[in-house]
């Protein structure tokens, strides 16, 4: 069973982007089997499981998530290949991959000279956040906002003591922290949107990747609909799980055919402007991404 530091000692960020990436573009060329994750009892319960067809691999990862509960999420994760199996943490595996999705994303439509990054949330998923971006662009400004003040202090001085050479500072409101910002980065479980389209720059790249329920949004539809570009991790997941897509597409925002997934936008790059938006709401290739590098 590996644990939290094997994990980390075997995959450092920059891996783990360079690997979600090459996961995504087999995706997009179907060299993977992903059914549709099984979501239980009101989303507290996640199974999800993903086959790469050209090496018989698989990954099954099966999820816990309490609100209120230390840690909220538990879950084991299973790599299985010709040469054997790895049981891993889920956790660990799981807020890796999700950071180094949205690195994937912010490298794929941010300013390639972004250095100012904005992160709304604070929980277990909001520090792989700011490492994958970190990654891929010189962040050297961070703004941090949370519902709890205290934490969100507490937060944002370990943050600054991981990267010395990054300037934090802790936000008054989700719209006081994306007011300049090149990058954003949303990691929460929100149900309603964290800020209104017009506290955003005009220029500037959003990641969305708290929501995993209908009933969940950290944006406004109206960016949705008014974004440059809306790149999602998979269309028929995202407007199965992501409330604030689902709100654009069925009030006529946007189209279904505007979405676009990353792995095809990685194969061929849009055209970006103005603001632009990453919506992932997960997907097991990112988890086979990750699991690979354990198993090999």
């Amino acid at each position: 069973m590996l644990d939290a530091h094997d994990i980390r000692k075997a995959v450092p960020m920059t891996a783990a982007v360079d690997a979600v990436r090459e996961a995504f573009l087999d995706f997009a060329a179907g060299r993977f089997v992903v059914p549709q994750r099984w979501s239980f009892a009101d989303g507290t319960t996640l199974v999800m499981s993903a086959c790469h067809t050209p090496s018989s691999t698989t990954v099954v990862k099966t999820l816990s998530l309490v609100a209120g509960r230390t840690p909220t999420i538990l879950g084991t994760l299973v790599w299985n290949a010709a040469e054997g199996q790895v049981v891993a943490d889920a956790i660990e595996v799981t807020t890796l991959r999700t950071g180094a999705v949205s690195g994937v994303a912010t490298d794929l439509l941010a300013p390639a000279g972004a250095s100012r990054l904005a992160l709304l949330g604070t929980g277990a998923q909001a520090a792989d956040q700011v490492r994958a971006v970190a990654a891929v662009r010189p962040v050297r400004r961070l703004a941090v906002f949370g519902r709890d003040r205290t934490r969100a202090e507490a937060f944002t001085a370990r943050l600054g003591a991981e990267f010395p050479g990054m300037t934090t500072r802790v936000a008054t409101s989700a719209s006081d922290a994306v007011s300049d910002a090149e990058i954003v980065c949303c990691a929460t479980s929100s149900r309603a949107p964290l800020f209104a389209v017009d506290d955003l720059p005009d220029r500037v790249h959003v990641n969305a990747i708290g929501s995993y329920l209908p009933s969940m949004r950290e944006l406004p539809a109206e960016l949705v609909a008014t974004a440059s570009c809306v790149v999602v991790d998979q269309v028929d997941a995202v407007l199965k799980e992501a409330g604030e897509v689902i709100d654009a597409v069925d009030t006529g925002l946007i189209e279904r055919a505007a979405l676009v997934e990353l792995g095809q936008a990685l194969r061929t790059p849009p055209t970006v402007s103005g603001r632009t938006v990453f919506k992932s709401v997960g997907l097991a290739v990112q988890d086979w991404a990750i699991a690979r590098l354990l198993g090999g």
